[in-house]
């Protein structure tokens, strides 16, 4: 292939990834939901006041509501929070830049590893129409950035291993891979074991001054990092939700002992026979394993996605036509004449991706925690498809390639179908729709009332209000009491969980107060039913989902 050509092809596949991924990105997913806002007004609090909304100084973990957050992706978002405030545009932009630098990232990696500049197109192809990767591009969450330091920093490596020149780079790049998502704190430290087991000679052959080089840039950014992390909360997240914090494990196991002793019969006690087999370490160990493989199931990858979470799936992670190829390029893989090295590497990346979110409660279709596998199934997918091509006499090499298009080019209509025609509605709820409307609509009507009280009822409120509203963080740092029912100013967040219901608020709600409630409280459709209202109170306002049915309802005590 000439080089022009080459190029021309090249810019054409990120312009297809960029166009994926940027257009009307403020539109679908169709609301920013309660992370994103996090992450939007942590970002402005940045901007505004140099530290992180509970007060602490550029921090290294970012305090947030319920959590400690990784965070690059929210530096990332400062300059696009400053130009585009807290929206779509300005949480998410980073993402899809992201998104897009990863296909490129890709690219060098194939071609680094196969020396193959018609195979790393094919690869950047194939992630630049990815839905799992696409779909993450599209939304404020930190992966894509991930991912690319991740390729990014591997690339350098292959690319510098000989004379040492970029390692400095790779260092940067991977030192930064956990900054940004937590997956990394674990996946990161097996890198750095598999690259040191695999090349150590190659290693040793480097000039010192440069790698002592890279070893000082990359401790330099792992070690406040990972000191952050064990001293300085960043570990209460991971805590939260693993495996082994799973509440049901130690009652399960003491039910499934009392199981053994009953199926022998009355008047028995649990014998050490029945301790072998029910215990904290068969225990955990089945729920890891059925996480593990659970994650290369066919599925999570091509049928269903992460169905149990819609914000994180739209319905597949890879279309369907490319099983077929994924297996040829493991057998590829196998039985090829890569460098035995890299393909050691290749497989390490393989198996070892679907560890971190296997430790995780629910991590065997948690397509957020499995994205370090992506990159690499895409890889194979590549392989599969490239030298399936090259395998076949030149007389089908047409057919091949005429069919091959025909049916991925249909598998991507499809989804495109889904993503933009059926996604928006069947996801509504799962964004958070509505919440920009009816807080914006709260603190607007809400200037005429003494007090509005903003229900929790469905969600812990305060996170939506602080980001839609764009309420000053100098302030909420003062204000902020966690010990207390919550005001700010005229504004009350009640209890989580707390409402009234619709026969409740007059009674309840004393005059000059503006409540703005929930449908779980509400739960009449008032659209269709107005008649419905009690005489004791006013209804302001409804506030719509999307597809019409009724998110939220703003009242107010009848004179």
């Amino acid at each position: 292939m000439k080089l022009n050509k080459f190029k021309i092809l090249l810019t054409l596949v990120l312009l297809l990834a960029t166009f994926l991924r940027f257009y009307r990105i403020d539109e679908n997913p169709v609301s920013l939901f309660g992370d994103e806002l996090d992450v939007g007004y942590q970002a402005y609090s940045i901007l505004k006041t140099g530290r992180d909304y509970m007060g602490n100084f550029l921090p290294i973990h970012f305090q947030s509501l319920a959590e400690y957050r990784t965070p690059l992706y929210i530096y990332s978002a400062v300059p696009t929070v400053a130009v585009f405030g807290i929206s779509a545009l300005g949480v998410r932009l980073p993402a899809a830049v992201f998104g897009v630098l990863s296909v490129l990232a890709l690219y060098l990696l194939v071609l680094e590893i196969t020396k193959n500049k018609k195979l790393g197109l094919l690869a950047a192809f194939l992630l630049s129409i990815s839905p799992w990767h696409t779909h993450f591009s599209r939304a404020g969450f930190e992966v894509t950035e991930m991912l690319f330091f991740y390729i990014t920093g591997i690339y350098f490596f292959l690319h510098g291993l000989k004379s040492g020149k970029w390692l400095f780079l790779s260092a940067i790049c991977l030192g930064l891979t956990p900054w940004v998502y937590s997956t990394a704190k674990l996946f990161l430290p097996l890198t750095v074991l598999a690259i040191l087991v695999i090349w150590w000679k190659d290693l040793l052959n480097i000039p010192k001054r440069r790698l002592f080089l890279a070893i000082t840039i990359f401790v330099i950014i792992v070690v406040p990092f990972l000191t952050s992390t064990i001293f300085g909360g960043g570990a209460e997240r991971i805590q939260g939700i693993s495996i082994f914090n799973n509440p049901t494990v130690i009652p399960q196991m003491g039910f499934d002992r009392m199981n053994d002793v009953n199926v022998r019969g009355e008047n028995q006690s649990v014998t050490i026979v029945d301790k072998l087999f029910h215990n904290k370490i068969t225990a955990y160990s089945a729920i890891f394993i059925n996480n593990y493989f659970q994650s290369f199931s066919p599925e999570f990858l091509f049928t269903k996605g992460d169905y149990l979470n819609l914000r994180q799936s739209s319905g597949i992670e890879f279309y369907k036509v490319e099983l077929i190829f994924l297996i040829l390029g493991l057998i590829y893989l196998v039985t090829s004449g890569l460098d035995r090295k890299v393909k050691a590497f290749l497989i390490f990346w393989l198996l070892v991706a679907p560890i971190p979110s296997s430790l995780t409660q629910g991590g065997g279709n948690h397509a957020t925690r499995l994205i370090l596998m992506l990159p690499i199934l895409i890889i194979l997918i590549a392989f599969g498809m490239y030298y399936s091509y090259t395998k076949i006499s030149r007389k089908l090499k047409v057919v091949f390639l005429v069919l091959v298009s025909i049916i991925l080019f249909l598998n991507f209509i499809f989804y495109q179908h889904n993503y933009w025609v059926h996604y928006p509605w069947s996801s509504e709820r799962w964004w958070h729709a509505g919440y920009e409307e009816a807080i914006k609509s709260a603190v607007k009507i809400g200037g005429n009332y003494d007090r509005v009280i903003i229900s929790s009822a469905n969600e812990p409120s305060l996170k939506f209000f602080l980001g839609w509203s764009m309420y000053p963080p100098e302030r909420f740092q003062k204000e902020y009491n966690a010990d207390s029912t919550l005001h700010l100013g005229k504004y009350e967040f009640p209890p989580v969980g707390a409402g009234l219901n619709l026969y409740e608020i007059g009674s309840k709600l004393p005059e000059g107060v503006l409540y703005l409630a929930t449908i779980k409280e509400i739960v009449l459709d008032l659209n269709k039913e107005p008649g419905r209202v009690p005489n004791d109170i006013k209804l302001i306002k409804i506030i719509n989902y999307p597809s019409g049915a009724p998110a939220f309802y703003l009242f107010e005590k009848a004179i």
